[in-house]
């Protein structure tokens, strides 16, 4: 019985794993497709790179049921099960928003205004640093290893950061002659954008919380 338990537990945590790749190739996916719509516009490769986002994103989705499944069939004692999964929904709506954000802009046939561009970049490269230490994160809790609490303050910084940039380019894109309608969607577009660092940093102190009560 007590090999059973310890073989369903590594069997979660390589499922675990297998996640946190698929969220990290649907983060690179994400940020082709943004970075070639600033640059481009949204054509050509964008739409590979937003199927391919959403592929990812799937992938990722039918991992977590899995992971669910396994972990409903008593893998783990309720009390770790119950952290895992509201960690797992946590980190769900990650690639969730880098769909978003992705099919706000095809949806809608959102133009970039060059205004907005060099702030936008910025806060598409910090949100993804975000995810990236996150991620980490994510990895070593699993691998039993330390240097978690070290990335929280760094996660935190930037998801202040991200909060100062976003109201930067709001205020732009108001202060501007953009269309008034079209003022509407770049903010929707840009307050979803910076909901990536907002999760990202969410994550992050839950991974902590999880950490201190193994410890204790």
């Amino acid at each position: 019985m007590l090999e059973l338990f310890f073989r369903k537990q590594r069997q979660i945590e390589s499922l675990i794993f297998i996640y946190l790749n698929q969220l990290q190739m649907s983060q690179k996916h994400f940020y082709d497709g943004l970075t070639i719509c600033i640059e481009k516009g949204a054509r050509g490769d964008f739409d590979f790179q937003t199927d391919m986002t959403h592929k990812f994103e799937s992938k990722a989705d039918d991992t977590r049921e899995e992971i669910k499944e396994l972990m409903y069939g008593k893998a783990l004692l309720p009390e770790s099960r119950g952290d895992i999964m509201e960690l797992l929904e946590a980190m769900d709506k990650v690639p969730r928003l880098f769909e978003l954000v992705l099919y706000m802009i095809k949806t809608q046939n959102l133009d970039i205004p060059d205004l907005i561009v060099p702030d936008l970049k910025e806060l598409l490269d910090v949100s993804l640093e975000s995810c990236d230490l996150m991620i980490k994160q994510v990895d070593t809790l699993f691998k039993r290893r330390k240097g978690i609490r070290a990335l929280v303050s760094t996660i935190d910084y930037n998801e202040s950061h991200c909060d100062h940039i976003e109201r930067r380019i709001i205020t732009k894109i108001f202060q501007s002659d953009v269309d008034p309608f079209q003022k509407l969607q770049l903010k929707e577009m840009v307050v979803s954008l910076g909901e990536i660092s907002d999760q990202a940093d969410r994550i992050s102190k839950l991974v902590n919380i999880i950490n201190i009560k193994r410890r204790v």
